[in-house]
């Protein structure tokens, strides 16, 4: 296999955040962000454990006062997967969260000062052999680069991301995980792919901020972060959605799964139902759904409103039933096993998914 061919994900630079690791050919690392109060250490444990639950890999924790650093401390000890800390501002607050056992340091060198206290938080990192993950904002640029005005929003992005990098790496630092964030998608599309071209050991961490509600923020999250990934670009992701963060990893599994990335839990395959149909499928689709909502199984469950798209369309699911009037036919790849009433397909399929 050519390197041109090789997906850009398998090139970049492997960095270990706790046990997880990112980049070098690893799997996509999912995350996502607690919005409890972190001062609250028993209330944002068990937020972070309902992420984790939900199929986050690693999750963030904001530090924004130093009294969250003690609290914070005893997240990153109770936590079940690695922490990372989300500081901006106080390079003190960043120094203070590594002592503390941060895996990991999200900040924006843009924000956190001179570049004497970036070094004091790079070196503090170092020691602690906790990463860093630079992140980039569209309000929070490099003050030099964001005033020039004969730069695109792109290409502003772009210039403070390889000028952080380069500073990082030029202290000795390569444990670093790059995001360069904007809310528009044509934006975050094409300032990844630069980063991808420009800094292609540097493993990035893929979002558009501020996306919005779960409706708008799913669409243009699956937009962006899928046409990446298909691409091959991306290590690790978070979907960022104005809602309970627990909303946005199902969202992150569902792009993997679509693009045959990761598979974490059913894919129900159902057809959109027509004139033909004889039986409630949208009901059936949707309690099929709800009953394997927390089972983590990699299976395809087909769930068909009548033979046009029977066995034959979905042969390639674990199993599925093809209705009919008031009743359906069972399958499992492809092939018939029994007919079932109407009323017993919804049971019929989860005791074949509970069988395999």
């Amino acid at each position: 296999m050519s390197k041109a061919s090789v997906p850009a994900r398998n090139l970049t630079r492997p960095v270990n955040v706790g046990g997880v690791q990112i980049g070098g050919g690893a799997p996509v690392v999912v995350q996502s962000m607690t919005c409890t109060p972190t001062t609250d250490a028993d209330v944002t444990l068990a937020q972070v454990n309902t992420l984790v639950q939900a199929g986050c890999d690693i999750v963030r924790v904001s530090v924004p006062t130093a009294e969250a650093v003690e609290p914070f401390g005893r997240i990153c000890s109770l936590s079940p997967v690695p922490i990372v800390a989300d500081i901006h501002f106080d390079y003190r607050l960043a120094i203070a969260a590594v002592e503390h056992g941060a895996s990991k340091l999200r900040i924006n060198p843009g924000n956190i000062g001179s570049w004497d206290r970036v070094d004091a938080v790079i070196d503090a990192a170092g020691q602690a052999g906790a990463a860093i993950r630079i992140g980039v904002n569209a309000g929070s640029l490099d003050k030099d680069i964001a005033s020039r005005e004969d730069l695109s929003q792109v290409d502003k992005l772009v210039a403070s991301s390889m000028q952080f990098v380069e500073h990082f790496e030029t202290r000795g630092f390569t444990d670093i995980v790059l995001s360069a964030k904007a809310h528009s998608v044509s934006t975050t599309l094409e300032t990844y792919r630069r980063l991808s071209s420009e800094l292609p050991q540097i493993p990035l961490h893929l979002g558009v901020t501020e996306a919005g509600g779960i409706q708008q923020g799913t669409i243009k999250s699956s937009i962006a972060l899928g046409a990446l990934l298909a691409e091959g670009i991306g290590d690790t992701m978070r979907v960022s959605l104005t809602a309970d963060p627990v909303e946005e990893v199902p969202v992150a599994w569902g792009i993997l799964s679509a693009l045959e990335l990761r598979r974490r839990g059913p894919e129900i395959v159902s057809c959109p139902t027509c004139a033909r149909c004889q039986v409630d499928l949208i009901e059936i689709a949707d309690e099929v759904t709800r009953r394997l909502a927390s089972c983590t199984k990699p299976v395809t469950v087909a769930v068909m409103g009548c033979v046009v798209n029977g066995p034959g369309e979905a042969s390639d699911a674990d199993v599925g039933v093809a209705c009919g009037r008031g009743s359906a036919l069972l399958f499992r790849h492809g092939e018939v096993v029994r007919k079932v009433d109407e009323s017993q397909i919804v049971d019929a399929l989860i005791e074949e998914v509970e069988a395999l």
